[in-house]
């Protein structure tokens, strides 16, 4: 339960409070520790992890020492018009040049001054983008970027209280402070000078899915349950302003039953979808976000994705698939004739889907010809997390409807208002990390600056 309550006698008393300890609340609190501010980050669960731990964990950012290392030309107004041709032109402008602005030399400085390490994924780009722009931590997930943030705020000694669950905001004129909520009932009250909302969206609240996003209310739901929409609540009770609550990332690539994550390198490399039919349905080269829907329309909301070995050696190279092989998702057919009868669609038909290819009536440009032996993971398509949220400005500062600002109150990463606009498709390759670190760097540097009048 979400509550704004007025002020009281508190606790403890901490200049900047971070409510949430995913990337966005990390990155926050090593910003606002740089910056020169006491801080404290409030976690829900007993150790941090969020969605950032359930996804691939890639950023995307231009101009980055790593890019340039690799000989890669970007900069932050390419990388803004991929972002506005995905969301066709629908996605909030200041918001978008913030975090590409801000991204490239958050990274730099994560690697500089924490010793975050960053490799460039160059082999293959994803749908939208127009260069390589996608970093990773060398271990390419998202646990392992968590472990290393939450390594870097350690050796920062910036303390992190697990199962500490914020359940109510004490407000006046400003933000106050935070009733903490623990496991055994306890509560505590810590008073704050800003606090940054950094606790993601609201897409393990079935409620809110419905409301602002029933295409996807029955979707299978892959991201942190703690994503309830406290952060969007307590700024509706506080007068923000909102923005792009329909928008959201899905995937349509989530191995089923087995719940893993099926990287999109399959499909870029060659690799393409069809349903229990044994037909292909889309251009499946369009984008992940939007195939969960297209995946969702087919017979069971279930769909195949065929590849080969060619392709399969380059998928090992990522943790989630080789979970997925340990987990025997995928399954193999000497020839696609024995694949049809393993995953038992119709012989002819996956035939047909096959040869389609060279000449797709979807659109989709010619991939390299598939060879024998061939494989196919079972997969759905699944809501990852929202990307609407409160309206911020470019000091991270949440705003009113009337456009001031609500003083002592931050927000980044899904708690704001996200860079994909209103639509599903909107989503580009890496957004939602985009804006927790970008936003969250930006929120962590604000809040330490925060005086209260």
């Amino acid at each position: 339960m979400t509550a704004i309550l007025p002020p009281e006698a508190f606790d403890a008393h901490v200049p900047v409070l971070i409510v949430g300890g995913g990337a966005c609340g990390l990155v926050a609190a090593l910003a606002a520790a740089d910056a020169g501010a006491e801080v404290v980050v409030l976690e829900r669960d007993p150790s941090p992890s969020g969605s950032t731990a359930m996804s691939s964990g890639f950023i995307p950012a231009p101009g980055t020492l790593t890019q340039a290392a690799a000989g890669v030309e970007d900069s932050p107004d390419s990388f803004a018009a991929d972002i506005r041709a995905k969301a066709k032109g629908q996605n909030d402008p200041a918001v978008t040049g913030l975090a590409t602005r801000q991204i490239g030399p958050a990274l730099d400085w994560l690697a500089a001054r924490h010793g975050l390490e960053w490799v460039l994924l160059d082999d293959f780009l994803y749908p939208g983008h127009s260069v390589h722009r996608m970093h990773a931590v060398p271990e390419k997930s998202g646990a392992a970027l968590m472990a290393r943030l939450l390594a870097a705020v350690e050796a920062r000694g910036v303390p992190v209280m697990t199962g500490a669950q914020v359940t109510a905001l004490h407000a006046d004129s400003r933000v106050r402070g935070v009733r903490v909520t623990r496991p055994d009932g306890a509560e505590e009250r810590i008073g704050c000078s800003a606090l940054v909302l950094a606790c993601n969206g609201y897409g393990g609240n079935p409620a809110l899915v419905a409301e602002h996003i029933p295409a996807m209310a029955s979707a299978q739901y892959y991201g942190h349950a703690g994503n309830t929409g406290d952060a969007l609540l307590w700024g509706r009770a506080l007068g923000a302003a909102e923005r792009h609550l329909s928008g959201c990332q899905g995937h349509g690539s989530l191995a089923h039953p087995h719940g893993i994550l099926i990287t999109w390198a399959v499909i870029m490399e060659g690799g393409f979808q069809v349903n229990a039919e044994g037909r292909r349905f889309w251009n499946e080269t369009q984008g992940y976000s939007e195939a969960s829907l297209e995946v969702l329309r087919q017979p069971g909301g279930t769909a195949w994705v065929v590849f080969d070995a060619r392709i399969r050696a380059h998928a090992q190279g990522f943790p989630d698939f080789r979970e997925a092989e340990k987990a025997g998702a995928v399954l193999t057919g000497e020839t696609l004739a024995d694949l049809a009868n393993r995953i038992r669609v119709p012989a002819d038909a996956l035939q047909a889907s096959h040869d389609q290819l060279a000449r797709d009536p979807f659109g989709r440009t010619p991939p390299k010809p598939l060879a024998p032996p061939f494989h196919a993971v079972k997969v759905t398509g699944a809501l990852f997390h929202t990307q609407g949220g409160l309206a911020i400005d470019a000091h991270a500062r949440v705003l009113r409807k009337d456009g001031s600002a609500i003083p002592g109150l931050f927000a980044g990463g899904g708690a704001a208002c996200g860079v994909s606009g209103p639509e599903l498709s909107g989503y580009l390759s890496g957004n939602g990390l985009l804006t927790a670190v970008a936003l969250g760097a930006v929120a962590g540097r604000s809040a330490a600056r925060y005086q209260p009048s």
